[in-house]
């Protein structure tokens, strides 16, 4: 029998883009970033077969609430009943991927962002579109399971390592003033990031599978850093019919306070814990081409400040040679 999983079948698909941690939203570092694994939204589990080329596109929607970095919530403030000056930021986001397998133990990813965003503070609103921050990263498998008959591989184990560079835009001006840090597309700063993903069939139709990662921030040229991440992920994955697959996951960001200027200064209303509960599909379109569609909704948080995490959208295609 052949195992669902394998490319183009779509439980493929689901699978090894959940265990290769990445980004997020992109995974971008921040008080706007992202939770959750694109690589395994995209990829499959046999993603180290030698040779193989895939080119995935995505696009994610953000929509958040946080409160101004001049503002504090003082506990009198609270009692009284006041609601601080909150900025919203949306953010549509296109990314082009390319990854390709060398032999069966590694692949290498990049991703080319794109982003649209729009920051209203006070009323006004301020909108920038520009190249984000590329991604380049490797995925390594450490270990993995002898072939089960009907299986192939049952299980297997990876390590990721890559880095965000400083490549978007970070300098935006609008009359000759540098706009606010979180209108500009890029960060501005290069960042490092590292985990681990694991694997299991547990069947011919069915898998789990799970993944942890750490991302270390740099400054920017304007004395701005994003707070470092941790990021985890569980899921199960389905197959529903011949064509779709189905799959729920738990996605979890920690996130440190961003540091807002070169003498250290924290901004009070970011960072924090976030857990998301997401439903994802994915659909053989044929001829190599498979649809995704998902929505991370926000279950459970413990945030720093005044924020409010609203839910992210995503959908994508990939495209499997």
């Amino acid at each position: 029998m052949k195992p669902h999983f394998r490319i183009p079948a779509l439980g493929g698909l689901l699978l090894t883009a959940s265990l290769s941690l990445l980004a997020a939203q992109p995974v971008a570092a921040c008080s706007v970033c992202r939770c959750g694994d694109p690589t395994f939204n995209a990829l499959g589990t046999n993603i180290y077969k030698e040779g193989a080329f895939r080119v995935f596109l995505d696009w994610d929607r953000v929509d958040k609430e946080q409160g101004s970095a001049e503002e504090q919530v003082t506990p009198s403030s609270k009692q009284e009943g006041e609601r601080p000056v909150r900025d919203t930021l949306v953010e549509n986001r296109f990314t082009t991927s390319l990854s390709y397998s060398f032999g069966e133990r590694v692949i290498a990813v990049a991703r080319l962002p794109w982003s649209s965003r729009q920051l209203t503070e006070g009323g006004q609103s301020t909108s920038t579109r520009d190249l984000a921050d590329p991604e380049l990263y490797a995925l390594v498998r450490l270990w993995s399971s002898n072939f089960a008959p009907g299986l192939g591989r049952r299980a297997w184990i990876s390590a990721l390592g890559g880095v965000k560079t400083s490549w978007g835009k970070n300098d935006l001006r609008q009359d000759g003033a540098r706009l606010d840090e979180h209108v500009q597309p890029g960060t501005g700063s290069t960042d490092w990031f590292a985990g681990l993903s694991g694997l299991y069939l547990l069947d011919a139709r069915s898998t789990v599978f799970a993944s942890a990662q750490v991302r270390q921030t740099g400054e920017n040229d304007f004395g701005y850093e994003y707070g470092n991440l941790t990021l985890a992920n569980f899921g199960y994955e389905r197959k529903v019919t011949k064509r779709a697959d189905a799959a729920l996951e738990l996605n979890f960001r920690d996130a440190a306070r961003d540091r807002i200027d070169a003498v250290g200064t924290l901004d009070p209303n970011t960072g924090g814990s976030i857990l998301y509960l997401t439903p994802r599909l994915m659909f053989d379109l044929g001829r190599g081409v498979v649809g995704r569609l998902s929505i991370q909704v926000p279950v459970y948080h413990d945030l720093n400040g005044e924020q409010t995490e609203k839910a992210v959208a995503n959908v994508g295609l990939t495209y499997l040679f």
